[in-house]
């Protein structure tokens, strides 16, 4: 998956793979091949963080 290097845009096409195809955020890292660590780095960095419950960043 070639995911967007803009914070924002990278916000949004995560949250929308987060409620149409993956049940967490492992499964879509591991689907992805990306590091989750590094996802929820860069979405910190734009005041966004994952919550499990309502599996998406906010």
């Amino acid at each position: 998956m070639n995911l967007p290097k803009d914070p924002v845009m990278l916000l949004s096409v995560v949250n929308t793979y987060l409620r149409d195809y993956h049940a967490s955020l492992e499964e879509l890292c591991d689907d992805a091949a990306i590091s989750a660590d590094d996802l929820v780095q860069k979405l910190a960095a734009i005041d966004y963080h994952y919550d499990p419950a309502r599996n998406q960043f906010c």
